[in-house]
């Protein structure tokens, strides 16, 4: 067996692991559109009115003259598992091309919260929720580097992607159904 071919193939990941990494980001896409884009279902006051932050970590995550660290953190966080499923899912891309899907699905999210007015067009959420995407690319390339193989990097991420998935969805629907004693409405 030739070397070269051996460590091509070693180097790829199988269909069955290409398709529940798939799987997995539609269900992570689908809950982010659900947070996102439609509020987890609820009416928000302020979703009636549209407006415009161009101003990064100005303006709309300024409260009480104090900028919002927790909204901030939680913008990096929700988008970190997109750069992990960039890295794995698109790896024949370039770190810039992965970065510009990052940043393009990002600008197309906040501008639907302002076309169907259910929230701001905010430029420190283009700013936060792309840099989670950065550290989930390079979440990622630590992992496969660490793990040695591509298959083995998307083992591990399959892994922990599952295990955070059902964790996220019983989550999302005690929320929902305010079974967690958190009020978000």
């Amino acid at each position: 067996m030739d070397l070269k071919n051996h460590s091509t193939i070693k180097q790829q990941a199988g269909p069955s692991g290409n398709i529940l990494t798939g799987v997995l980001f539609i269900i992570y896409l689908a809950a982010l559109v659900w947070i996102l884009l439609f509020k987890l279902g609820v009416q928000f006051s302020y979703m009636d009115n549209r407006s415009v932050n161009l101003v990064p970590f100005g303006g709309s995550s300024l409260s009480q003259g104090r900028i919002g660290w927790s909204e901030l953190i939680l913008n990096v966080v929700i988008f970190v598992p997109f750069g992990i499923y960039a890295g794995v899912l698109f790896r024949r891309w370039s770190f810039s091309k992965k970065l510009s899907l990052i940043l393009v699905t990002t600008l197309l999210l906040e501008s639907l919260q302002y076309i169907f007015r259910i929230g701001a067009f905010d430029s420190t959420d283009l700013v936060t929720n792309t840099t989670g995407g950065i550290i989930g690319l390079l979440f990622y390339q630590l992992i496969e580097r660490l793990a040695t193989t591509r298959t083995r990097a998307q083992n591990l991420i399959n892994i922990i992607a599952s295990i955070g998935t059902v964790v996220m969805i019983v989550l999302l629907v005690l929320l929902k159904t305010n079974s967690l004693g958190i009020r978000y409405q």
